[in-house]
């Protein structure tokens, strides 16, 4: 069969080091391994600016506080030009928003590219770039920069590097994995967001002490060596790499579920698929729409949690900001446990939309009580921090995973699982739009106050919930019809045997 894939795609230099093993299980394992090393370095290098925040702008935990309070260290810590005058916290907003601005209209022409170039080529491509601008921002510290564009602009140009990262990861993941065990194999996979969130905020709130511009340098270097480990060993799909999964217990989802529609003259079809054509799948529409809502409320808290928990006296006290900033990992812990779950009931219930929009449902009672009664005492806060991550990623992960990865070899494709890189970008980044609009909306709402900020999250988790409806129930009526088809050949199984 050859693919276009075959043109597209090479393998991988380092591959020799691995003779001649042709055990699927060997190369999906080092597929998993590398794709989640690769993006959670993505992540890493993406949640150094909220930590470094307040070393470049000391006034972000004193001028937003009614009380003013002035921690001695602070006053130790001038901050960094133009970041530290009046409206140095709009400015690093500013830098925010057009990062992921630039990320989520970045990730449309990766998805697009993505299906076009060798994904391993295009994934190192990534990482050197994104290491690249993460490492000159952090330049700024040395060469004594001060000038706010050129913070900026290397903001935006690490953010269409940025958006590589995502399209060629998923891609490569649904070569190689089956649609079976997709949602367990996924969740656990799709902790790489959390593990990058939480090392990038520890590293880099590490090496704050050294100076700000090492919390970028540092995990600029890890980075590259992580660029360099997939440019020299991943291999891209089954293909390339000239093996074939049907060995009975690994099917391909090319083979399990397309070989059927393929007409024997139609194997040159592998084309890539249009933009609009991606957008006309069943269900891709009300999935990204849906990612639009959950990554709102998800980035809202990735991007303004430590500064919320800062700011609300728990148990009648306020904490540092390392504290802070520590306890707001709760909520990534309790994120990979949602990605876990929800993939894993997906996969037992057969049903990803019914899975989704049940977790946005828990979520917004989730949101109430962590506003209302988290500021109680450290421990409540912890309990229903870690409960509102479950049910806000859990959602979040499945739909990125999982569900891009089902659509991308939808049926109504003809057997073209070209597709997946554009679908799985479609739906990101609609989700990335949300991403952007959420942490900036609290920035002005927040001024005001905290319970309106609440409100937009709990009103834009229902509305991610809603949308899923029409696909609910088309999935309860599948369930209802095979249920009944069920009972029907039950009913002639005993029948039979009574004659």
């Amino acid at each position: 069969m050859a693919h276009s894939h075959e043109m597209t795609s090479s393998k991988p230099p380092g591959i020799r080091l691995f003779g001649g093993v042709t055990a699927v299980r060997t190369y999906q394992a080092l597929v998993l391994v590398l794709t989640f090393i690769a993006y959670a370095c993505f992540h890493m290098t993406r949640k150094i600016p909220s930590i470094v925040k307040s070393a470049l702008d000391p006034q972000t935990k004193l001028g937003s506080s009614p009380w003013g309070r002035l921690h001695t260290k602070n006053t130790l810590n001038t901050g960094w030009l133009p970041f530290n005058t009046v409206d140095g916290s709009a400015l690093l907003g500013e830098i925010d928003v057009a990062f992921l601005a630039v990320y989520s209209v970045g990730m449309f022409f990766a998805g697009h590219l993505g299906d076009r170039m060798d994904l391993r080529i295009f994934l190192s491509i990534g990482m050197f770039g994104t290491a690249v601008f993460t490492a000159l921002f952090g330049a700024g510290y040395w060469l004594n920069v001060h000038n706010f564009y050129y913070f900026l602009v290397i903001q935006m140009i690490a953010g269409s590097f940025q958006a590589i990262g995502w399209p060629s990861v998923v891609a490569v993941v649904g070569n190689w994995f089956g649609k079976s065990k997709r949602g367990l194999i996924m969740g656990i996979w799709n902790a790489h967001t959390s593990v990058g969130n939480i090392s990038g905020s520890l590293l880099a709130a590490f090496l704050l002490k050294f100076g700000w511009g090492w919390s970028f340098a540092i995990p600029s270097l890890i980075m590259v060596v992580a660029g360099l480990m997939v440019f020299i060993l991943l291999p891209v799909s089954p293909e390339v790499m000239e093996i074939d999964i049907d060995d009975g217990e690994v099917k391909s989802v090319k083979d399990t579920t397309k070989e059927p529609l393929l007409e024997p003259g139609q194997e040159a079809k592998h084309s890539a698929v249009g933009f609009l054509q991606a957008w006309k799948i069943p269900g891709v529409a009300p999935f990204a729409l849906c990612l639009f809502f959950s990554k709102l409320v998800a980035y809202t808290f990735l991007y303004w949690l430590p500064f919320y928990i800062s700011h609300t006296p728990i148990g009648g006290e306020y904490l540092s900001d390392a504290l802070a900033g520590s306890l707001s990992t709760v909520f990534d812990v309790g994120g990979v446990l949602g990605g876990v779950l929800a993939g894993h009931i997906s996969d037992r219930l057969n049903a990803r939309a019914i899975t989704a929009a049940s977790f946005m449902y828990c979520a917004i009672p989730a949101l109430f009580l962590y506003r209302t009664y988290g500021s109680m005492s450290i421990m409540w806060n912890i309990c229903l921090m870690f409960i509102t991550g479950m049910f806000v990623n859990g959602p979040y992960a499945l739909i990125t995973t999982a569900v891009s990865a089902d659509l991308g070899t939808h049926s109504s494709l003809n057997g073209n699982s070209r597709a997946l890189a554009t679908v799985t970008a479609i739906i990101d980044g609609t989700g990335s739009v949300g991403a952007a609009i959420g942490p900036l909306l609290t920035g002005y709402i927040s001024s005001r106050s905290w319970s309106a900020v609440f409100t937009m999250l709990m009103a834009a988790a229902l509305f991610a919930g809603l949308l899923l409806t029409q696909l609910v129930c088309t999935e309860l009526r599948g369930k209802a019809s095979s249920n009944a088809s069920k009972d029907v050949a039950d009913a002639q199984a005993t029948y039979s045997d009574e004659v």
